[in-house]
């Protein structure tokens, strides 16, 4: 697959060489091979996408909600024409199963701007109080850092809603899966999004990151990605006191009580803890069971796992593709090994390649049980399909161990008694709870407790982090 523009950013409405001579070469995870090369941008690049984003902003700011709406829809339309070229980027930058790309990784791209669409046309930007008027306003020119796992899922997540409020933005996509990026890059220009409005400038979080971070004519930064980068952002961002929208790292549990359905549940869990490979930060990947039916739960989880078919992403039997990049894949193969020398009982998978793959990032399915809540496997976030299980005495002790971590981002809790559901909901220390496998709900905030961020994305709750509130007394 070609991408045009590889080596180019997109600019105040056109694309555009960098200042700079550096190129990142980009890997295929299903060869282990290099395929293309794309543009590393520098400071200079930063600058002026950021001037573009702010000259446009001073008139894009003034725009009605249907013009917004409208640019809105042409953006929509176009994700929906150009959807098998976007499956064949994602199949190539990130190994996603082409089946699975189809069917999540682009329609709930799509949905986020259908969802902002649907938001912006009801929303109230002037509410009135007696003689007090609130005035919700963009909030000015956005950076926005996606992360390699979910790449047009989380562009949309951020520009959609950005637009609807009436910001610019700059965008710096992962540097390990561009090629979908510059693909949203040319929808943008040909939905004819008004020069400056759409920044893009690719790169490393070091450079390109760092410097948005940091640059005193962002008005706020949305970062998705690993806690430590979250961090880094924050810090560099303090100085100009911008708003950091952080959606960060996860550990999330799957609390199943004693009254729920194991016996579709339990494989359920085991499919979407290992959805994308694994590679979601709100994967539940701590199955949380009663000690009594451990070994129950142990053969029913063997049994999903032993159906997930690993192979080339492009054919279409195939389940699970490659882990991503090489650096996760080491770290996916160094945590397998972890919880096999730390005593966790390994119920499936292991080590190294499945069987018949020699090459390629592939990783076997992989579940653990008897697995403690100290033990690495059920502390650090693994981003691969390693699953542990975890028994609990009790109800109290499930609540504490689902709660005993630093993350807070998803949970998922499964009960046949939606009371009792409802109850131990509150009690978890979660942005979202999940009761029984719901359907995906793009309009559900979406964010974490404690070291999973802070701020909400999806729906209204995306649209507001992107405005700012002015209170007008005697209106």
């Amino acid at each position: 697959m070609s991408v045009e523009h590889a080596t180019q950013f997109y600019i105040d409405g056109q694309w555009r060489n960098g200042s700079g001579p550096t190129r990142i070469a980009f890997v295929n995870p299903t060869s282990e091979g290099v395929i293309g090369h794309i543009a590393a941008g520098e400071t200079g690049d930063v600058d002026l996408a950021v001037a573009a984003a702010r000259r446009a902003f001073e008139t894009f700011s003034r725009t009605s909600v249907e013009e917004r709406v409208a640019l809105l829809g042409r953006i929509l339309a176009l994700i929906q024409q150009r959807t098998e070229q976007f499956a064949e980027a994602l199949v190539m930058e990130m190994g996603a199963a082409i089946s699975f790309a189809r069917a999540s990784q682009v329609p709930r791209a799509t949905e986020h701007v259908r969802v902002q669409m649907e938001v912006l046309r009801r929303y109230q930007f002037l509410s009135l109080d007696g003689t007090t008027a609130t005035a919700k306003e963009p909030i000015g020119v956005c950076a926005l850092i996606t992360p390699w796992n979910w790449p047009l899922y989380q562009i949309t997540a951020k520009v959609a809603p950005a637009i609807a409020a009436g910001c610019t933005m700059v965008l710096k996509p992962s540097e390990m899966s561009p090629y979908s990026a510059l693909l949203f890059a040319q929808v943008m220009h040909d939905a004819g999004a008004p020069a400056g409005v759409f920044n893009m400038v690719n790169g490393t979080g070091e450079i390109v990151g760092a410097a948005l971070a940091a640059h005193p004519d962002i008005d706020m930064i949305s970062i998705t990605g690993s806690t430590r980068a979250g961090v880094l952002v924050a810090q560099a961002a303090a100085p100009t006191v911008k708003r950091v929208v952080q959606e960060l790292g996860g550990k999330s549990p799957n609390l199943f009580l004693d009254d729920a359905d194991f016996a579709q549940g339990v494989a359920k869990g085991v499919l979407t803890g290992m959805r994308n490979v694994g590679q979601s930060c709100s994967a539940p990947t701590r199955m949380l069971v009663p000690a009594g039916r451990l070994v129950e739960v142990e053969a029913l989880a063997a049994e999903a796992a032993a159906g997930i078919r690993v192979g080339d992403p492009r054919r279409e039997e195939t389940t699970m593709g490659p882990i991503a990049n090489a650096a996760q894949f080491r770290r996916v193969q160094e945590m397998i090994s972890a919880g096999i020398d730390e005593g966790a009982k390994l119920v499936c998978g292991g080590i190294g390649r499945p069987i018949g793959l020699e090459h390629g990032f592939f990783v076997r399915p992989t579940i653990f049980s008897e697995v403690t809540p100290d033990m690495r496997i059920a502390r650090e976030e693994i981003f691969g399909p390693v699953l542990s299980i975890l028994p609990y005495r009790d109800e109290e002790e499930a609540i504490r161990i689902a709660n005993d971590t630093v993350y807070g981002l998803g949970s998922h809790l499964q009960s046949n008694d939606p009371e009792r559901a409802r109850r131990i909901a509150s009690r978890i220390r979660a942005g979202q709870v999940l009761i029984n496998y719901p359907p995906w709900d793009g309009r559900a905030a979406f964010g974490g407790y404690k070291r999973s961020g802070n701020g909400r994305e999806y729906g209204v709750y995306g649209l507001e982090e992107y405005l700012e509130t002015k209170a007008i007394i005697g209106y």
